[in-house]
């Protein structure tokens, strides 16, 4: 498959994915989300690739979705179009976890929204240690249950941390990352990608039938109720873009103030 939006390529068995919009912090955009979604859905019937690798360019794993081709746009959308959207989102993390092969994350930098949501539904999670993490959704007016964050967070971390990290969006540092259970392992920025092309090439000459066997278990005996939690979040999310605090929270964004969001609760249950 040919991609426009990221680098790609396969050697020796591993597929590696570049997000390169170095200049915005690899923000995702529409484009990205539907190729890498794709994609994903392409390599699973690719015996060649026995290992995905992710990264970014720079400074920066992945920002999230960019705030200018995406949320913008959103706001000018109707129920239907959100939805369509937080589908879309959805199908990504869905497509990540129904590969047969493991997919290992190597964050290079900053790890926020979208990106810390392709971080979690990686794997494995390498880390430089300049790699913070945040589940920002809640800091621009939406909520925490976005891409299935509400149900593969908790499973990683656990409830309590799982809360404060999505009800906060706060940033927590690359060693606290690490300490939860969130990050397999944190190096050095010199030593990041040695890290990642050392477990890639390890799982690579893996049993490949064993370790897809492993990873559909996993989620079956683990994340089997992933697809219902995905709908779920994908119409819940698409409501919360329709609410005033989204619009607040671009516009805080765009003119480099602090939000003002609604202080009732206005969204039927």
């Amino acid at each position: 498959m040919k991609v426009k939006s990221f680098d790609f390529q396969i050697k020796d068995g591993i597929a590696q994915i570049t997000l390169n919009r170095p200049e915005v912090f690899n923000a995702v955009t529409f484009d990205v989300y539907k190729e890498m979604s794709d994609l994903f859905a392409e390599l699973s019937s690719d015996d060649e690739v026995r290992v995905v690798t992710i990264t970014g360019k720079g400074k920066a794993f992945c920002s999230g979705g960019d705030v200018r081709e995406i949320i913008g746009p959103l706001l000018e959308q109707g129920e239907s179009e959100l939805r369509k959207f937080t589908r879309l989102t959805c199908d990504l993390i869905w497509n990540m976890r129904m590969l047969p092969v493991p997919i290992i994350a190597s964050l290079n930098g900053v790890t926020a929204g979208a990106g810390a949501m392709i971080a979690i539904a990686s794997d494995f999670r390498i880390a430089s240690e300049t790699a913070r993490i945040a589940f920002l959704f809640v800091r621009v007016g939406l909520s925490g249950a976005d891409m299935g964050a509400c149900y593969i967070l908790p499973k990683i971390v656990g409830l309590t941390k799982a809360t404060e990290l999505l009800m906060t969006g706060d940033f927590i540092t690359a060693n606290e990352a690490y300490h939860i259970g969130l990050y397999n392992k944190v190096v050095p920025a010199e030593q990041l990608q040695q890290a990642t092309t050392s477990l890639a090439q390890q799982l690579s000459e893996g049993p490949a039938t064993g370790l897809a066997i492993t990873k559909k278990q996993i989620n079956e005996e683990t994340l089997s109720g992933l697809k219902a939690a995905l709908e779920a979040e994908a119409t819940v999310q698409a409501r919360c873009m329709l609410h005033p605090d989204f619009r607040e929270g671009f516009g805080a964004f765009t003119e480099k103030r602090k939000p003002s969001f609604q202080k009732h609760r206005s969204l039927n249950d």
